[in-house]
């Protein structure tokens, strides 16, 4: 009994460890990894003393083989396919091309620099030819980049960890044998990723139809049904070859995406928090069963194998695998420097490391030893400095321009003629087949299609646009569609027209309220066809810039005055409800302008489809004399 609770005791100190890791990570918005590490080297025998990871025994094994299923599986049901269709030449060449640079480019630097032998060299750089979803994946949700490089190295990341596992496997069995033949080496390895492909493809394809056809079975029983398939299939291509099994839970994970289940959203929540706990937990034990006087030992001939491997072998890898592709010189720069290790090769080296010293052959401690260098220095240097690398080769998603406008109504059309003025692209999408028509007659691009289609969004370009705008009519649809476009594509900005309430405000967290609160659309609607509106634009500025906000206030809450477009530092954005407005913003501007249309026409109105874009006198003549009031009669007697 006293066995077991120390067990237990492990296992809980474990889960907390890991989950206070993500949570420190997801407070400084840096990828968890790093916290993850730090946390389990603290924990570890060289530290705290706390954890001890060898008194689970084989367990350990298992729990990393069964945590890998999940997380790889996770991997491949994220993975876009008509993202990936963009980049799949270069996508192609990584795994391939890229892991054979990597095999000879890594295998010679640690023979060379770390003085290992040709053999134990050749098995540390067939660990580290993964970089892997459970270290990419996090990383890119706190750096966001745009979607071409964030798709190559999800991409990379799934595909290449069980390529890599494989060839280790093959590695190590030609170290064992020394007597295999090449041709011996290059038939296990396509036998192992074969069976790998067919099981998964097979076993993909029978659970997407079985989750289409069961409609009597609740969504929580599905998803456990899933999670059943998924180890089920794992150890059945185990059984048929070694290491087998990830291939076959990455490819069923692909499969299951393309089968278009109805629960897919639900099923990619359940299996996202399943994968954050496994990987807290397998890096938080992996990282505790570490020894640092092993790391220390190895000397600064590792230190510079890595570093080769980081700033040669991995930029070489990139120029030749994306040499014929679309991809500037920034997109490439940034792949060649991301390419962290993650639990897959933590996981297979410490399992060598074992298989090593059983069979008699020095060297699984040294391996060990250096995997865990590669991936603490890949980790902390290109984790830590990507989201700064970014920005300096201005790549973020924050700097997409353009902007994908749900509502073909007024204010819609005229939000996107503003932007197509300003030098913006916009597309439109409505249900509506009159309002469509309007949209096109003003030379605006349009989807007649519901916003909810996530195939819609995906055509309308909304991975490479800057903003998501829900401005229809109904508030509550805004948000709905609003949240739905975080939830499939998590746009830079997300921004939406909907009633401030209590449950508004908790509900979209990560969806802004667009324009100004309590939004009279249909009144602007009207005005704007009208035409009881004129556009305006002004720069706030010192010395009367807190005046000018005042007034500006004043004119908004007397419903005279509509913000619509804040250009800031160059970056133009959809003015939102609760934003604080900054010196030398530039505002562009609705407001109320209730003369007649003849009398507009007769004093020289445009109607062209241009705008006319003014600075107008009622805002940009403010008397300094005494403050502004909120009230209407106030702000009547000033404009």
């Amino acid at each position: 009994m006293e066995g077991s609770f120390e067990i237990t005791l492990q296992i809980v100190i474990t889960v907390l460890a890991g989950i206070s890791a993500q949570v420190v990570a997801e407070y400084f918005q840096v990828p968890s990894i790093v916290f993850l590490l730090i946390f389990g080297i603290l924990l570890g025998s060289d530290s705290l003393n706390i954890l001890h990871p060898q008194d689970l025994g084989i367990g350990l094994e298992v729990l990393v083989a069964l945590s890998v299923a999940i997380i790889l599986f996770e991997g491949g049901l994220n993975l876009e396919l008509r993202e990936l269709g963009k980049v799949s030449g270069s996508l192609r060449n990584l795994v391939t091309i890229g892991t054979l640079i990597t095999l000879v480019g890594g295998g010679m630097a640690a023979h060379w620099l770390a003085e290992f032998p040709w053999s134990i060299a050749f098995l540390y750089s067939s660990l580290v030819v993964v970089t892997g979803p459970t270290v990419i994946s996090p990383l890119l949700k706190q750096v966001k980049v745009d979607s071409q490089v964030a798709t190559l190295l999800e991409g990379e990341g799934v595909l290449i960890d069980p390529v890599g596992a494989i060839l280790a496997v093959v590695v190590l069995n030609t170290i064992l044998n020394t007597n295999a033949a090449p041709l011996d080496i290059m038939s296990g390895l396509v036998l192992r990723l074969g069976i790998g492909a067919v099981v998964g493809g097979l076993g993909g394809w029978l659970l997407g139809l079985f989750l289409k056809k069961a409609n009597s079975l609740s969504e929580e029983l599905k998803n456990l049904v899933v999670l059943a398939a998924v180890w089920g299939l794992f150890v059945l291509s185990q059984s048929l070859g070694s290491e087998s099994g990830l291939m076959a839970t990455v490819v069923t994970g692909i499969v299951v995406k393309a089968s278009a289940i109805p629960e897919e959203r639900l099923l990619k929540r359940f299996k996202g928090q399943l994968t954050i706990l496994c990987v807290s937990v397998l890096f938080i034990l992996l990282a505790a069963d570490l020894s640092i006087d092993s790391v220390f030992a190895l000397g600064w001939g590792s230190v510079l194998s890595v570093f080769v491997l980081m700033l040669v072998v991995r930029p070489i890898s990139v120029a030749v695998c994306t040499w014929n592709s679309t991809m500037n010189w920034r997109q490439k720069l940034f792949l060649a420097w991301i390419a962290p290790k993650g639990i897959v090769s933590a996981s297979v080296a410490s399992l060598f490391a074992i298989l090593l010293t059983e069979k008699g052959i020095n060297g699984g401690d040294a391996i060990k030893a250096l995997v865990f260098l590669t991936i603490l220095m890949t980790v902390f240097l290109q984790g830590l400095t990507a989201r700064w690398v970014a920005d300096w080769l201005k790549i973020s998603s924050s700097d997409a321009k353009g902007a994908v406008i749900i509502g073909c109504n007024p204010l819609g059309r005229f939000m996107g003629r503003l932007f197509q003025q300003l030098g913006e692209s916009v597309v439109m999408i409505d249900t509506d087949p009159e309002a469509c028509k309007k949209a096109e007659a003003e030379n605006l691009p349009v989807f007649q299609s519901s916003a909810l289609d996530p195939e819609v969004l995906a055509e309308a370009g909304i991975e490479s646009m800057g903003t998501f705008l829900a401005l229809t009519s109904n508030g509550e649809v805004n948000l709905v569609l609003a949240q739905r476009a975080v939830e499939e594509f998590q746009p830079p900005k997300v921004l939406a027209a909907f009633p401030q309430n209590d449950s508004a405000e908790t509900s979209s967290k990560k969806v802004n309220q667009a324009l100004i609160p309590q939004l009279q659309i249909k009144t602007w609607n009207s005005y704007i066809d009208d035409e009881q509106i004129k556009l305006g634009w002004t720069i706030l500025k010192e010395p009367e810039f807190s005046f000018k906000v005042a007034h500006l206030q004043a004119l908004i809450r007397a419903g005279e005055m509509l913000p619509l477009l804040v250009k800031r530092n160059a970056s133009l954005q959809v003015a939102v409800a609760a934003e604080e407005w900054q010196v030398e913003d530039e505002i562009y501007y609705l407001i109320h302008d209730p003369r007649p249309k003849l009398l507009k026409r007769l004093s020289g109105g445009n109607q062209s489809s241009r705008l006319l874009l003014e600075k107008l006198p009622e805002v940009e003549e403010i008397p300094l004399a005494a403050p502004i009031q909120a009230s209407p009669k106030v702000i009547e007697e000033t404009i």
